[in-house]
This record gives C-alpha cells, sequence and structure tokens, in this order.
C-alpha cells in the first residue's frame, strides 16, 4: 500500500448516431445520457416508451456510462486511465494438450471482444444482454502473461528476466490456489453490470483453452461522488495514493513502460504488473485511536496531510520534529517508508480496488485491498519497496498478503492485431 496517487482524465471523440426521426445527427454519448437520465427509449416515431417516466423537472444524471476507453492504443488500456468504480481480476490456465496455437486464438477472440466491448458495441451471438442498454462505462480489458506461461507454449526462450517469480517476504500468507497463474485479465467499469458483462464474454471466450484459475472483484468510488475529484480513501479510512507517479512527470514513461527498444523485443511498451490480495484487519485497526492510526501512516486521516504540515501535496519533512524532539513523522511510518528517495527511486504505480468477501465464521471482516502496481522492472519497482516495508513497516500488524501474482503486460496491440501477437506468432 504505497503512499502514491494517480490522476488522469481521457476525453475521447464523441461518436455521432443519425435520428431515425429528423435524419439530424447527434451524439451517441448525448443519446446515452438523455436515455439513462429519463429512463426512456426514444422511438423510431418520436413516440416515449419505458417502464418509468422522470418526475418533471429531474435534473439530468451525468454521462458516466457514455465515457469510451480506446482499445487500439501505444499502452493497454486499464493502466494510466482513471481508476473505475468496479473491477475484475482474474487468471487463466491452458487446458491440458492447449500450446501456443491454442493460445494465440484465444488472445484474438479476447482482443476482438474487448475492442468491441470498450467502444459500447453489443456482443456476439448467444451475448447474455446485460449491458445491452448501458454504454460503454469506460470500460477496460487487460490481458498479461504469467511465468508458467511461457513453459505451456515452449516460449521459455521468450520468458523475460523480469518475470522471475517474486522473493519470500515475512508478511507474506499466501494462498497458491489464489496465486499466479498462465494468462491475466484485469477488468474495470464505472458500472457493475457492464464489468460483469465483460467477466462473462471473457470467460466464455476461453471455451476449452483455458479454465479459471482465480478470479477477484473489487471495487472503488463511484465517479461524481465527491463535490470534487479526489485521491480515493481504501477500506482503513485513509486516503491512499498521494504520491503516486503522473504521466506528465519527465520520467514516467521511462519508470512505468518497457522501452520500445527494449527486451524482449514482444515486450515494447508494455509494463510488468504486480498483483497482491491484501487483507486488512479492520477489527484491529479501528480500535487504534486517530492519533495512532495517523501515526502508523504518517498522513492526517481527515485530508491525507503529511504530519509535518500543509496540505495533501505538501513534500513530507522527515526531519521535523516536535517539542520533544521527537521525529514528527515515525521512523517506521508507511508514508516515509514507501517514498521513492527512501528506496533508491524505486517508483510504481498504483491503480489498486479494495474488496469485502463477507465475514469469516468468527465475524472478521473478509476485506482489504486488490494491490495492482505497474512498473518497467518489478526488481527496480515494487521489490525494493516491499522489501524495506518487510523490515519494519508500522502497518505491518494491521495487514496480511494473502495473494500474490507478476505477470508481463505486452504494449497496445495495433489495429487489425491482438495483444500478444508478436509474442506468439513472432
Amino acid at each position: 500500500m504505497a503512499d502514491t496517487s494517480l490522476s488522469q482524465t481521457r476525453t475521447p471523440e464523441e461518436p455521432r448516431v443519425e435520428s431515425a426521426a429528423s435524419g439530424t445527427g447527434i451524439s451517441r454519448r448525448r443519446l446515452l445520457g438523455t436515455a439513462g437520465a429519463t429512463g426512456l427509449v426514444l422511438g423510431a416515431a418520436g413516440g416515449a416508451v419505458g417502464y418509468a417516466s422522470a418526475p418533471s423537472g429531474a435534473t439530468p444524471l451525468t454521462s458516466v456510462g457514455a465515457t469510451e476507453v480506446p482499445f487500439h492504443v501505444k499502452h493497454q488500456p486499464g493502466i494510466t486511465d482513471p481508476l473505475q468504480s468496479r473491477g475484475h481480476l482474474l487468471t487463466f490456465d491452458l487446458a491440458p494438450g492447449a500450446g501456443r496455437k491454442e493460445a494465440a486464438a484465444l488472445l484474438r477472440r479476447w482482443s476482438d471482444t474487448a475492442r468491441r466491448l470498450m467502444a459500447g458495441e453489443f456482443g456476439a451471438e448467444g451475448d447474455s444482454d446485460v449491458a445491452r442498454d448501458a454504454g460503454p462505462s469506460s470500460l477496460t480489458l487487460t490481458f498479461g502473461f504469467g511465468h508458467s506461461f511461457f513453459a505451456r507454449t515452449g516460449l521459455e526462450k521468450q520468458r523475460p528476466a523480469a518475470l522471475d517469480p517474486l522473493p519470500a517476504f515475512s508478511s507474506d500468507r499466501l494462498d497458491r490456489t489464489r496465486s499466479d497463474g498462465d494468462l491475466w485479465v484485469q477488468i474495470g467499469a464505472d458500472d457493475a453490470l457492464v464489468a460483469f458483462h465483460a467477466l462473462r464474454a471473457v470467460q466464455r471466450d476461453a471455451g476449452a483453452a483455458a479454465r479459471v484459475r482465480w478470479q477477484m472483484n473489487g471495487f472503488n468510488r463511484s465517479p461524481g461522488a465527491t463535490a470534487r475529484p479526489m485521491t480515493t480513501r481504501n477500506l482503513m479510512g485513509q486516503v491512499d495514493g498521494t504520491r503516486n507517479p503522473k504521466p506528465a512527470e519527465p520520467d514516467f514513461d521511462e519508470r512505468i513502460f518497457v522501452p520500445a527498444q527494449g527486451e524482449p523485443a514482444w515486450m515494447a511498451n508494455g509494463s510488468y504488473v504486480v498483483v497482491r490480495r491484501i487483507r486488512m484487519l479492520l477489527d484491529d485497526w479501528e480500535k487504534l485511536s486517530l492519533r495512532k492510526q495517523e501515526g502508523v501512516i504518517g498522513r492526517c486521516k481527515a485530508d491525507g496531510a503529511p504530519l509535518s504540515g500543509g496540505d495533501e501535496t505538501t513534500e513530507m519533512d522527515l526531519e521535523k520534529t516536535d517539542a520533544e524532539g521527537n521525529l514528527v513523522v515515525p521512523v517506521n511510518a508507511h508514508a516515509r517508508i514507501t517514498r521513492p528517495d527512501q528506496n533508491g527511486g524505486a517508483a510504481m504505480l498504483r491503480r489498486p480496488f479494495s474488496y469485502h468477501d463477507g465475514i469469516d465464521a468468527d465475524g472478521t471482516p473478509d476485506a482489504g485491498l486488490l494491490f495492482v502496481c505497474w512498473q518497467a522492472d518489478p526488481l527496480r519497482g515494487f521489490v525494493p519497496v516491499q522489501r524495506k516495508l518487510d523490515r519494519g513497516d508500522a502497518l505491518t500488524p494491521f495487514i496480511r498478503h494473502e495473494a500474490s501474482g507478476l505477470f508481463a503486460v505486452p504494449g497496445g496491440a495495433a489495429e487489425g492485431e491482438y495483444v500478444g501477437q508478436a509474442l506468439l506468432e513472432g
């Protein structure tokens, strides 16, 4: 749970559709937004039918559902795009007997499905129609390869050194049945039904070629839930993500993405993602006083400002002391330990989801963070920071790492290509 933040906004071009009644070109987004706001469906003759009509003078809803993220981009979608309110993470293992040929066919199917659904198009024949009356809702699908994928497809010589298994950490309590996997998929959307629809499509596309190894479901704050854009909060109530590297920073690409001329060549413009299911021991955390919680993190709970003073974005003063000579930001505070300048410049782009999977038999909540972080090389990103946290993070007694995975995520697919084509057909 590094002390970082992400903020970026996309404004894709609005496709236009023709009104059957007037022939006038109107924005597909305006059409979707109007239908969503009023609960009405516009008929060809200009009439309206639907299960409910809008109250007189109702305020139109925002057009969250109309936001579209492009599929054919330099870096795969779902990495630098704004956090979505719903997410699914899952891995597949190739079926016995399935190899490189079957994997290539599967990635082609997945890429075609992702392109269509992200554009808000209807699904293929046999589609469940779960999301038929919704817009794309910022839907993204992201695909990656695990360490085991390369042996199963005879591509061991193409496996990157950066994909070597992560070292063991003392805080790990890993469930191997919910870790790793041949193929990794990340789905995000600002509508739960749109995200679920994509999940079912991906599972259906797998067919006999692959089977689900594990699946995790997460959420974030919904767009527009706050009066102004804000860094999200985690389930501990902390502002979580203040110091995330930002795409506008000059060294962002260098730290997050594999260079275009990097090795191996098929990973050009790609990234490596570490996925960790981190359970928060909320009953223990909530017994702490506010002051102790803030000391564990090193930031004010109300607004995320460092304990050394200022607001959320103020640079933390690591040397500041109180009247008794004690460091204002404790030496083992989470925000201090995770700073890049405390870890040889190590940086990663965090893009997590919270999760809540019910209550255990003893009454404790099974809840926490689906930690997802991106970097050009995990040995220079996640690993040094986690090692530092392992040696004395004040947050460690209140969390437990229960699942883990590392995946190579190739660059985005060009028009007419599918994700991973350079690897599978190279």
